[in-house]
């Protein structure tokens, strides 16, 4: 009996993807419950390769800007710098900030896939084939954002060992570089995700191509300012570094939506009008053979036949 009525519900689910707001709460629930588990077993499995990892972070940084031989400037006449762990619990919270770092760029393909999932009843039935194509265009981005925060920190590093006073040694504690090193890989990846979301806001209709562009000036002069707010030195090269690329994704987002919307008005032709505008109507008479093979409708419920003649299921007082 309980099978049936799991049955029974299932069968009764909006074919559209409408729900009520407890039932938007509760998949919400479900979405974050599942993403938090994919980014807690990538931590635990990263921990146990914790050392490799903080290595990796850590190359770049001292090929750029590592102290050799106890000498306080390199061979370039640089200011260089020693990373330092400080304190007995230092070490164990550095290797907890290295795994969870690793677990939420790693299981970026899990919860951006949960996100898509959330916002996918709100697409028509032909639309939601495009989710997989969203979790394997938006991870690959997520991570060239990584990529590129990865790459730039020597270059930030350098720029701001400049400031060091002569004969003066450089400690940079590791905790502090790893805190540094999470928000421009969280910060960069998720620049990154702009134009996905663009494209999602286009799908589900909130978001028209035409609107789209007509905010370009506005965007790229937001994208800059975020790109300097978000970038720990804003320096120019830095903050170029991040902007441009998220500027040419805006615009091949804008080139996509146009496209949908031009698809969309192909198929609906009364996809462009406004709520208050009414669609044109076919007044073109029908051939008479047309409705002759129009079937009869049923008599209504309740009529009984009485005796009386009845034509197309109505008798002659009705």
């Amino acid at each position: 009996m309980l099978k049936s009525a799991r049955k029974q519900g299932k069968a009764d689910k909006d074919a559209e993807g409408r729900m009520p707001l407890v039932e938007h709460l509760r998949e919400l629930r479900n979405r974050l419950l599942k993403s938090v588990l994919a980014i807690l077993v990538i931590t635990v499995i990263s921990a146990f390769f914790y050392r490799d990892i903080i290595n990796f972070l850590l190359k770049p940084m001292l090929d750029s800007v590592g102290c050799r031989n106890g000498v306080v400037t390199q061979r370039n006449g640089h200011p260089c710098a020693d990373m330092t762990v400080n304190g007995l619990i230092s070490a164990f919270s550095i290797a907890l900030k290295v795994s969870l770092t690793a677990g939420v760029v790693l299981s970026a393909p899990v919860w951006l896939y949960q996100l898509w999932a959330f916002a996918a009843p709100g697409l028509h039935s032909h639309e939601k084939k495009y989710a997989r194509s969203f979790v394997a265009v938006g991870a690959p981005l997520f991570g060239v954002g990584a990529v590129l925060a990865y790459k730039i920190l020597p270059q930030t590093a350098t720029i701001m060992l400049e400031f060091t006073p002569d004969h003066a040694r450089n400690l940079l504690p590791v905790d502090d570089y790893l805190d540094l090193v999470t928000r421009m890989v969280i910060v960069f990846g998720l620049a990154f995700e702009l134009p996905l979301l663009l494209i999602l806001l286009n799908f589900t209709g909130v978001l028209t191509g035409k609107r789209l562009g007509g905010w370009w000036r506005g965007m790229v002069l937001g994208i800059t300012i975020f790109a300097a707010f978000a970038t720990p030195t804003g320096d120019p090269p830095t903050m170029l570094a991040l902007a441009l690329p998220i500027v040419a994704l805006y615009f091949l987002a804008l080139g996509i939506c146009l496209l949908n919307d031009r698809r969309r008005r192909r198929n609906d032709p009364d996809a462009g009008l406004s709520d208050d505008e009414a669609s044109e109507l076919d007044l073109t008479p029908a051939p008479i053979g047309a409705l002759e093979s129009v079937p009869a409708p049923a008599a209504l419920p309740g009529q009984a036949d009485g005796g009386r003649q009845r034509i197309n299921g109505y008798d002659d007082a009705t």
